[in-house]
């Protein structure tokens, strides 16, 4: 009898060519998530930013809502959706992190072995982000309800603002791996992400009425997509929606969130194909 010896690396190929799509991605969301387990430290300490928002930032300023053609005489209540989305925006900026340290430890380089489609693998890792963001932006609402907000729109709303923040999620967390693919720097990725999240948080309605914003600001803010995902989740919240509105915008964050994935999965085939 003949025997036929086949080695660990070809054996995991041959599972992985029969496995698919779906269970490639599977298995990439199943390690990002016990990475997120393990250092959930991390996730804990992300929410001190949306904690001294609401709770601090929100008491100082209260008297806000005091200001004719506010809006709203309760600035925690308006001020809740900005903050969702600012957190949601910070943790996506750092999403290229993990790419970065598979690089500089030579994981990456073992996973692009791995005979499974590029979108497969960086569709997996972005599942795992958005369920992480997902339970940050409800400990968020929790949070903000806390402080003082009331959300008039029920559960609808929740479940608005939250689709809202996830898809601008899926957007940053995309754009966020692309740089780190093809930067490949831990400080090239902090500079890109601070000279695009401050500025795309500030030139946005999460902070202030846009009829009371500046006229230049108030034209940058119809293109933020910050300020689309914060009207979003603010008028869900507020049992206001307007829903032509939220058709067209969550249609915009849609198109948005497919560009952004493109670029991850360019990205990651320019890096393969440089190695």
């Amino acid at each position: 009898m003949t025997t036929t010896l086949v080695s660990p690396r070809t054996a995991m190929e041959s599972t992985l060519h029969q496995a698919g799509w779906f269970t490639a991605a599977g298995q990439v969301f199943h390690r990002w998530g016990l990475n997120t387990l393990r250092e959930s430290w991390g996730v804990g300490i992300s929410l001190l930013q949306p904690i001294v928002w609401i709770l601090l930032f929100g008491q100082v300023f209260k008297s806000i809502g005091n200001i004719p053609g506010f809006g709203s005489d309760n600035y925690i209540t308006f001020l809740v959706p900005g903050v969702l989305m600012m957190t949601v925006l910070f943790s996506g900026a750092w999403a290229g992190t993990g790419y970065i340290e598979d690089i500089d430890n030579g994981v990456m380089n073992h996973t692009l072995t791995a005979p499974v489609h590029k979108s497969a693998l960086v569709a997996g890792h972005l599942g795992q982000l958005l369920i992480t963001g997902l339970v940050q932006s409800a400990i968020v609402l929790g949070i903000g309800f806390a402080g003082g907000a009331r959300y008039p729109g029920g559960v609808l709303g929740i479940v608005l603002a939250l689709a809202a923040a996830t898809m601008l999620a899926a957007i940053f967390c995309s754009c966020s791996n692309a740089i780190a693919l093809t930067a490949r720097s831990q400080i090239a990725l902090i500079g890109v992400s601070q000279m695009v999240v401050l500025p795309a948080t500030f030139l946005s309605s999460a902070m202030m009425a846009s009829d009371l914003m500046p006229g230049w600001v108030q034209s940058i803010s119809k293109y933020n997509p910050v300020s689309w995902a914060v009207d979003i989740g603010r008028s869900g919240l507020n049992g206001t929606p307007d829903w032509p509105f939220i058709a067209w915008h969550f249609g915009f964050l849609a198109a948005l969130t497919a560009v952004t994935f493109w670029w991850a999965i360019a990205a990651f085939r320019n890096y393969q194909r440089s190695l």
